[in-house]
């Protein structure tokens, strides 16, 4: 079996570090590995406008802001299949047909859904004038995790790299493979979640601390802020609130800024920003008896941040003076994905039995089932000849005289 990977995002915004360090990272390491048949790496703008169906302008606009944070990271259009979610229709026809193998309920306990219902505002009780809710839950984000189900088996991927917060998700693909399969026969292919290799990389949280970098709570540092931009956004950070003096003890767990040191930083960053630690543990230790300040380690976490950074600004550069380029690579992708597409779909329809006019067989076995039936004992009745039409038409004529 070849090795697939599929993974996205949706062009809500720019994207940020928890991107980074949860999913554009891995992908380049990937991608560079030269372990996967085939990369395809979608743009989910239909996902997007399933919470944004009131401003498709939003979602328009950040096609192009996502796919230049793809290729300055490193994404290469001869090595991944980048491509537009919507410029592949076939994506909803899979999900029409998968809807009948999923339960109302079992959508309901998708732990993904109800979380992301709750953080979009959504609510089936709110009240008419409520800015804080809105009214009821689309269908179309209800039913996310059957589109992600299409996105993933349309492909064949067998691999999928995602935050933890996306398990439930996959683990749904897997139960709508299982139930095709048992139903129509083996045709999907079941696919594996691929996790961030470094636990503090699972879910980088916002600079104020909260569980989530999200752009709606305006927590995140993104990969095309400048380098004024990541120092004022590190200075304010979220740390220890019981260390208010250089000599009070700290906290590590839950202070923010190691966090994110342990997501980003090296051993060798300590030689070239820090050398008076060897590591990142005796940083900690420093930290926990007191005597360091938050100052000087969000200074190390600056400087890391910025190197870290500064190659993907050049990249994302040199891209946004070429975006007729950005989009023939957009346009190319999405017509390489559709064609993989649309070659799963015709393997689906004809598992479900629904390729009627390229079924030869079916229609010629129908056309001998319903062909008129000859019966021996039958004589057919001879036409009479032109001579008889003649003397009956004179026997006529003298009945009538």
């Amino acid at each position: 079996m070849k090795k697939i990977i599929l993974t996205g995002d949706r062009p809500t915004g720019r994207l940020h570090l928890g991107h980074f360090v949860g999913s554009l990272r891995r992908r380049v390491e990937l991608q560079d590995s030269g372990e996967y048949d085939r990369i395809y790496i979608m743009i989910a703008d239909a996902q997007a406008l399933t919470d944004n169906a009131d401003n498709p302008e939003k979602v328009r606009q950040n096609i192009v802001e996502v796919a230049l944070d793809y290729l300055s990271v490193g994404l290469d259009p001869a090595k991944s299949t980048l491509f537009i979610q919507s410029q592949v229709p076939e994506l909803c026809e899979f999900a029409f047909y998968y809807m009948n193998l999923v339960t109302v309920q079992r959508l309901q306990r998708n732990p993904t859904v109800k979380t992301e219902i709750q953080l979009r505002g959504f609510s089936e009780n709110a009240v008419e004038g409520d800015t804080q809710q809105k009214q009821g839950i689309p269908v179309g984000f209800f039913t996310y995790p059957i589109s992600q189900a299409s996105d993933i088996t349309a492909f064949k991927a067998t691999t999928v790299p995602a935050g933890e917060d996306q398990e439930p998700m996959v683990e749904q693909t897997r139960e709508i493979v299982h139930k095709f399969n048992a139903t129509y026969g083996e045709t999907l292919v079941l696919p594996e979640i691929l996790l961030p290799d470094n636990a503090a990389c699972l879910r980088l949280p916002g600079t104020d601390g909260k569980a989530k970098m999200s752009k709606s709570l305006g927590n995140c540092i993104y990969l095309s802020d400048t380098a004024d931009e990541v120092k004022k956004k590190v200075m304010g950070m979220y740390t220890d609130p019981d260390h208010l003096r250089v000599e009070d003890p700290g906290k590590v767990e839950g202070n923010t800024v190691f966090t994110y040191l342990d997501a980003f930083c090296r051993p060798e960053h300590f030689l070239q920003y820090l050398p008076e630690y060897a590591s990142l543990d005796e940083l900690k230790a420093h930290y926990r008896r007191g005597g360091l300040g938050d100052v000087k380690v969000k200074k190390l976490l600056i400087a890391i941040l910025n190197e870290v950074l500064d190659p993907i600004r050049e990249r994302r550069k040199y891209f946004e003076g070429r975006i007729h380029e950005v989009y023939d690579i957009l346009r190319r992708g999405s017509e390489e994905a559709r064609r993989t597409a649309a070659g799963t779909l015709d393997e689906v329809r004809t598992a479900m039995k629904i390729n009627y006019f390229s079924d030869a067989a079916l229609i010629e076995e129908q056309a001998k089932a319903y062909a008129p039936k000859s019966n021996a004992l039958d004589k057919p009745t001879a036409e009479p000849n032109s001579l008889e039409l003649c003397r009956g038409e004179k026997r006529c004529m003298k009945m009538n005289a």
